[in-house]
């Protein structure tokens, strides 16, 4: 990206004249145009209520569809709108008719919600865990795969990056291993879609799950759910409303096509069509360009924590994704974060039960997570590293 189109982007997050924002893996700033489109939708729905400014911004609220499929090589009638990633993640786990005994290939690396989305499928639908082979670097052992895995793996779960450090797990080569062996794929892209490239038709993957919030820079309470055509009719929503399925007679109803079989009525308006605004705005962006973006400016970022002897960064290998780890040794993390914030600066804190076990065989406490957007600057890096000096000093 050239400094116009960073001074462009900038002037378009007025937040970014006010903090320095380094938790865009939490939620990122939202832009000018996301913010604008919702609160018009919302102007509307003061104005003349919600039902009505449902059906004048219908080609709005649309657009989501589109907007969505085009960053992830998916057709509209593959995405369903979701309030949040971890509904639409579950959504499609818990669509599978999961028998007493099947087996889910998972890894460490999993989000806390997902791992206990997993145990509750062990406690109720008595199912058995299989863990993916880990290199010492925490990225999936490709090698070790099996070549005749255990005839009853159902699924694997894969999540495609780490929210608790800069790791990218190999979605594609995993979706390739499963393809082979007539495994369903179901992939988390909550902190991947935004800033990396995702091409659900390249990777394979029958179901994948992403947010607004977070590396699109949309709205809170937005997430996408992409089931493949061809996994479609073999799943069951585990939730029906009046939206997913049409009643036919007495005792008969079925299900709509495509996968907006996985919605429900109710949604936040504003919410779907700021998602899809931030969509758009992305890749006008460009998803590569912003890709190269992010990884030189944690580059950027990693290097310069070589000047602060008393700071470990908790991932290493390549390629790493824009989430940078850390701890401070001797010192209280969350009061570091604190401190940081003190001076208008926004990370945050990497809870134990959050990288569950990775924390656990390394007896960590917690961590700071510093997640860098193409919005961040090198003189925010700069003022971030000097900042953070003083106070480890």
């Amino acid at each position: 990206m050239q400094k116009k189109e960073i001074e462009r982007l900038r002037a378009q997050t007025p937040a970014c004249q006010r903090q320095l924002h380094f938790n865009n893996a939490g939620a990122a700033l939202m832009p000018d145009p996301v913010f604008e489109a919702m609160q018009n939708h919302l102007d509307l729905e003061k104005q003349i209520g919600g039902y009505a400014a449902e059906a004048e911004a219908q080609s709005a609220i649309d657009d989501f569809y589109p907007a969505i499929a085009g960053l992830i090589g998916a057709r509209p009638q593959d995405i369903a709108f979701a309030a949040n990633h971890t509904r639409a993640w579950e959504t499609g786990l818990r669509a599978l008719d999961w028998q007493e005994g099947d087996r889910l290939l998972i890894h460490d690396s999993a989000y806390a919600s997902n791992y206990l989305a997993f145990l509750h499928l062990v406690k109720t639908r008595n199912i058995i865990l299989e863990r993916l082979p880990t290199r010492p670097d925490g990225i999936i052992d490709i090698e070790a795969l099996p070549t005749a895995p255990h005839p009853k793996i159902r699924a694997i779960a894969l999540t495609h990056m780490p929210t608790f450090d800069g790791t990218i797990q190999p979605a594609r080569a995993i979706g390739r291993w499963a393809k082979a062996h007539g495994i369903f794929y179901i992939l988390d892209g909550c902190q991947s879609v935004g800033q990396y490239p995702v091409n659900v038709r390249d990777i394979g993957c029958d179901i994948l799950a992403g947010t607004g919030r977070k590396w699109l820079r949309g709205p809170r309470g937005t997430g996408f759910l992409y089931v493949a055509e061809a996994a479609l009719y073999t799943l069951t929503p585990p939730l029906i409303d009046n939206i997913s399925a049409v009643q036919t007679g007495d005792s008969q109803f079925e299900w709509v096509a495509g996968a907006k079989r996985f919605e429900t009525y109710e949604r936040h308006m504003a919410g779907q069509i700021g998602f899809g605004v931030a969509a758009r705005y992305a890749d006008e962006i460009g998803i590569e360009s912003i890709q190269t973006r992010i990884e030189s400016l944690a580059k950027t970022l990693r290097e310069a924590f070589s000047s602060l002897k008393t700071v470990e960064v908790l991932e290493s290998g390549t390629p790493l994704s824009g989430i940078v780890t850390f701890r401070c040794e001797g010192k209280n993390q969350k009061a570091v974060i604190e401190k940081l914030w003190e001076k208008h600066i926004a990370v945050s804190f990497v809870s134990p039960e959050f990288a569950f076990f990775k924390f656990k065989k390394a007896q960590y406490d917690g961590a700071i997570r510093a997640s860098i957007h193409y919005y961040n600057t090198e003189e925010e890096i700069e003022i971030f590293i000097t900042t953070l000096k003083a106070i480890l000093s």
